[in-house]
């Protein structure tokens, strides 16, 4: 039976390029009656220029993000609701941005530029209750992206890969913003083998069970 939230949360799901956060974040939603919030995708207008020109707009993209991410934590934070969200305004600033800025592709005028406008909208928000962290190797997140097949991404290198899956394990071994969960994706198969989702709905709700 899914457990039974007595009170509005916001559940969110981190994760590389390709480790499976959408369908995990679909699964979830469906299990446990949560309202899902996705990343913005298909309506987003600078993806496809990003990965054709990643110097040229990666300030822009970098921005739209942090805007619909912000707008993403406001909504939750007045829906009264319990919502499950396809990554967070944290990963932007932690993994992405830097990220850009390091390999030269976001000048530092601009990254600093985008970093203050970060603080100052972090400190209108309030972390996750729960952070889901999926990790996952870089072949692993090759095979993901491949499969899904979207064009505008099959320019994605796997250093760019690389760098993004070291962040990310830099930064949530220093996560201390609240509850943290992290699933290992490389062994299991949540979207083929119900007992795979099992085991990771069994993980949440003993994680949740803690928060009160």
């Amino acid at each position: 039976m899914p457990y039974k939230i007595n009170k509005n949360m916001h559940i969110a799901i981190a994760g590389n390029i390709g480790s499976g956060k959408t369908t995990l974040t679909a699964a979830l939603s469906k299990h446990f009656k949560w309202n899902a919030l996705y990343e913005d995708v298909d309506k987003n207008p600078y993806l496809n220029d990003f990965y054709e020109d990643m110097q040229r707009w990666s300030f822009n993209l970098q921005v739209y993000f942090l805007n619909s991410r912000f707008k993403q934590v406001i909504d939750i934070n007045k829906s009264g609701k319990t919502v499950i969200q396809d990554r967070t305004i944290y990963e932007d600033a932690n993994i992405f941005a830097p990220n850009l800025h390091a390999m030269g592709l976001m000048t530092t005028r601009d990254f600093n530029n985008y970093i203050n406008l970060f603080n100052l909208m972090s400190s209108f928000v309030q972390a996750p209750n729960l952070m889901i962290y999926l990790k996952a190797s870089v072949p692993t997140l090759v095979s993901q992206i491949q499969k899904r097949g979207r064009d505008y991404e099959n320019s994605i290198s796997i250093e760019y890969l690389t760098r993004l899956n070291e962040r990310y394990e830099a930064w949530i071994k220093e996560y201390k913003n609240g509850q943290l969960l992290i699933i290992d994706v490389n062994n299991i198969n949540f979207v083929d083998k119900q007992s795979d989702l099992s085991f990771i709905i069994d993980k949440i709700d003993a994680k949740l069970h803690g928060l009160f």
